[in-house]
């Protein structure tokens, strides 16, 4: 038998699977795992776990990121993950799959887009593809049927991708509302730590207060009302 007939064997590459629906978690690896069936499997359900498993696991090859994930505000994570991991190969998966949501995905550095509409067979070639270096948009899409990139939105992505893990959960606090004692109470750090990281935040993102850091944040955003600022804090 000639050696170059036979399959390339499998990668045993390393998955990332971000999603907040368990139910929709297992069938997204159930597909994926046709792609990679020597894989190893990791999931998070928040952007809070995201970030610990990224920590625990630094050699995850591939991330299957959800858009609509606790802890971030469109496609603030996304933003952010192209800062901390540029060579981190991203496909988003969402079910709000429209030109104008596909395009800002790619803008903003995905490598690939699966609609949550999506069967086995697409999943598991966009996965095939975008391992391969390849990026994948889905069937269908035309990029002359969308409109000119948002550069506002560009810049915003690139001043949050400046955060850093803490940062970045203190801020998605803060566009959810939350005033400094709750953010405090909720990371269990001190309420002068959540200032110097409230400082650090502004700096970084240009911001002269905490109203201009929350508005900068709908740049990002799929939904502009579920971004709730507060009134300012004395320092």
């Amino acid at each position: 038998m000639n050696p170059q007939s036979e399959p390339a064997p499998s990668m045993p590459y390393q998955v990332l699977i971000v999603d907040d629906h368990p139910l929709y978690r297992a069938a997204l690896r159930g597909a994926v795992s046709a792609a990679c069936a020597e894989g190893t499997f990791h999931e998070a359900d928040s952007v809070a776990s995201l970030f610990d498993t990224l920590d625990r696991h630094p050699g995850v090859d591939l991330l299957l990121l959800d858009l609509n994930l606790p802890g971030a505000h469109g496609f603030s994570a996304l933003a952010y993950l192209r800062g901390s991991h540029p060579q981190l190969p991203v496909i988003v998966v969402s079910a709000m799959d429209d030109p104008a949501t596909v395009q800002q995905a790619m803008q903003f550095g995905a490598q690939g887009f699966l609609s949550k509409s999506a069967d086995a067979a697409a999943i598991r070639d966009c996965v095939e593809a975008v391992l391969r270096g390849e990026v994948v948009i889905p069937a269908g899409y035309r990029c002359d049927s969308v409109e000119a990139p948002d550069h506002a939105a560009l810049d915003a992505a690139e001043r949050l991708a400046q955060l850093t893990p803490q940062q970045f959960r203190v801020f998605g606090m803060l566009c959810s509302g939350r005033l400094n004692k709750q953010i405090a109470h909720e990371l269990q750090i001190t309420e002068a730590t959540v200032k110097a990281h409230m400082t650090a935040i502004m700096r970084k993102l240009g911001a002269a207060n905490r109203t201009q850091a929350v508005l900068l944040a709908t740049r990002l955003t799929l939904n502009p009302d579920e971004i709730k600022p507060q009134p300012e804090e004395p320092d």
